[in-house]
């Protein structure tokens, strides 16, 4: 889950930080990590098991316009349900920190790519290394980022881009 704000003068913003994991951590979840990958990163032997992930695991990213007491409250019922069936029927580990660092390391790649596209004026390109979901993922959150021009600031994502899919 994560809500689209807008936060002037800043390369890459708090907000723009927590949304990097907001992205990587599908990515996290659809390639893991294999036991191969971690040895030629010389991960000691005794934290390989733990941080070795199959990847091909469901996930679901929502962006809301905004966050309400109404949105809290039906994400909330939600994501208490989606998490823990999908943890008992796929025999996932909901909460395995693990998984969460693995979303950090990609998160530094994502990171990159949002100072990039704002340095550079431009919308992720499928040639600049990201899946087809995170590649539009980072385009319609960069499109609203970009429309947020307020004579003052304010936390607000217009919502009529929510609703029209232009990809």
């Amino acid at each position: 889950l994560s809500v689209l704000s807008n936060l002037q003068d800043e390369i890459v913003s708090n907000h723009d930080e927590l949304m990097c994991n907001f992205f990587a951590q599908a990515d996290a979840l659809a390639y893991g990590k294999s036991r191969e990958e971690l040895r030629s990163q010389n991960v000691p032997d005794y934290l390989i098991p733990h941080r070795i992930f199959t990847g091909n695991r469901p996930s679901t990213s929502l962006l809301l316009p905004e966050l309400s007491a109404y949105t809290v409250g039906q994400l909330l019922a939600l994501y208490e349900h989606q998490v823990a069936v999908q943890g008992f029927v796929w025999n996932i580990n909901s909460f395995d920190q693990w998984g969460v660092e693995l979303g950090k390391v990609l998160a530094s790649r994502v990171r990159q790519m949002i100072n990039l596209s704002r340095n550079k004026h431009r919308f992720v390109n499928n040639s600049d290394g990201f899946n087809y979901s995170t590649t539009r993922l980072l385009n319609k959150y960069l499109q609203g980022k970009t429309q947020l021009l307020y004579p003052e600031p304010r936390d607000v994502f217009p919502a009529e881009l929510l609703e029209h899919h232009p990809f």
